[in-house]
């Protein structure tokens, strides 16, 4: 017990090299954490997914300083997984709360007209959807874009006028 104290300390008051041994633990155990978590976790990047991810983080950093026993936190990280895993199954299983959780698309451009109510809603601007075809398609305006689709994880889905049918995706909106 003296050696692991010795090797990864004690409190607040760690060496250098102790919060170096307690990252290098922390990130192996994160990332058994993640496997557990399963895919979904980081794959799809929803509301729900980010809140795991950032309270994983927070967590998991106190063990590395030193402001919170590990093994308290390291119990805490593991619940919020296994909370992050029922939750994902509960939402296969149930649409409404899918829909809570992960959110809903919104088609924010159709046929040459943007649907101002879902702009508003989703608290973008026509520019955020012109700078997803400038980005995307190389499109200076929406000429040969049929609709535009806010998706769930915050991308843009731009879908061509039928001459080219191919899809497109932009990075989240800010």
């Amino acid at each position: 017990m003296d050696t692991l104290i010795n090797l990864f300390g004690e409190g607040k008051d760690l060496t250098a090299l102790q919060a170096a041994l307690r990252a290098l633990v922390v990130f192996a155990g994160t990332l058994v954490c993640i496997r557990i978590s399963g895919r979904r976790s980081f794959g799809q990047r929803s509301p729900f997914d980010y809140v795991v991810a950032i309270l994983l983080g927070a967590t998991l950093s106190r063990v590395i300083v030193g402001a919170s026993p590990v093994i308290p936190t390291v119990a805490g990280a593991l619940a919020l997984v296994v909370l992050h895993r029922v939750f994902a199954w509960a939402c296969v299983h149930s649409p409404a709360l899918e829909r809570f959780a992960g959110g809903v698309e919104r088609e924010i451009y159709r046929d040459g007209r943007f649907d101002e109510a879902q702009l508003s809603a989703a608290l973008i601007t026509r520019h955020d959807v012109l700078e997803a075809a400038r980005q995307r398609l190389g499109e200076l305006d929406l000429a040969r874009v049929q609709s535009a689709i806010l998706e769930r994880n915050g991308e843009i889905s731009m879908i061509k006028k039928r001459a080219d049918r191919a899809v497109q995706r932009t990075p989240p909106v800010a």
